[in-house]
């Protein structure tokens, strides 16, 4: 558990504050695909910490970042903190996605809405193993694309909105790049439907795929057992055997 320090608070688009923090001590390791759980102090109404996914890892200027989408009376008091306010998380939770050792495969990485956010650090992270990463990002409207500057710095970008105000129009698992070319690893994060699409493509083509899931996690310790999803292996609980897993051990219909 740390009390962090606001370095930024960065709104972007309609509905998303970026929020950078860092640390009087070195921030511990992190690895792409964890989250933190934020307490929201200042909120009468919010008891539970907010789970975030790690956006990406400043290690240069020691800092993390956190994607935070506004949505309600928790995640709208996180967006009111300005720099220098002290932020109390518990950092890092989960495991994390896989790194491929052979730096020729080629690599999709897919997000919607939010679930972009762990996506930049581990495109990241891939990128410094020498495999560059491809992503899809979607988005109802162009306005919700965020920190696609970021993303392009890494890699090439495809985006989709459902509304045809940025890229193609449709869903992510529509572009055309999944028509036009082969990938060997899949990893995404998004909501659920869209997710589950996404792992239906992937097992439908014999690619490899993880997805982060954003099952509800008030503790992040595997304590309360409200982020309970069913594997093959039976009950996990999400916060700590995930969030990232493989499809190949969901029960989703795919």
């Amino acid at each position: 558990m740390l009390d962090l320090k606001v370095v930024a608070a960065q709104p972007l688009g309609n509905r998303y504050v970026l929020l950078r923090l860092t640390a009087d001590e070195q921030l511990p390791d992190m690895v792409p695909g964890q989250f933190a759980e934020l307490r929201v102090d200042g909120s009468p109404d919010t008891f539970l910490r907010r789970p975030i996914s790690i956006n990406f890892l400043d290690k240069e200027h020691n800092e993390v970042w956190f994607l935070v989408a506004v949505v309600g009376k928790g995640t709208s008091r996180l967006a009111t903190l300005r720099r220098g306010d002290l932020l109390n998380c518990i950092i890092p939770l989960g495991n994390g996605f896989s790194i491929p050792r052979d730096a020729d495969e080629k690599v999709l990485l897919i997000g919607g809405g939010v679930g972009v956010a762990p996506l930049l650090f581990l495109g990241e992270k891939l990128l410094e193993t020498g495999c560059e990463p491809s992503f899809i990002l979607g988005a109802r409207t162009a306005s919700d694309l965020v920190m696609l500057d970021h993303f392009k710095r890494l890699g090439r970008v495809f985006v989709t909105t459902e509304d045809d105000t940025a890229g193609e129009k449709g869903f992510v698992t529509q572009h055309s790049i999944l028509e036009k070319e082969r990938f060997d690893r899949i990893c995404t994060c998004g909501p659920k439907p869209m997710m589950v699409a996404v792992a239906r493509y992937a097992k439908s083509h014999g690619i490899d795929c993880e997805v982060s899931l954003e099952n509800m996690m008030a503790c992040g310790l595997g304590a309360c057992l409200c982020c309970v999803e069913e594997t093959k292996e039976g009950n996990i609980c999400v916060c700590k055997q995930g969030p990232v897993l493989n499809i190949n051990q969901l029960l989703w219909p795919i």
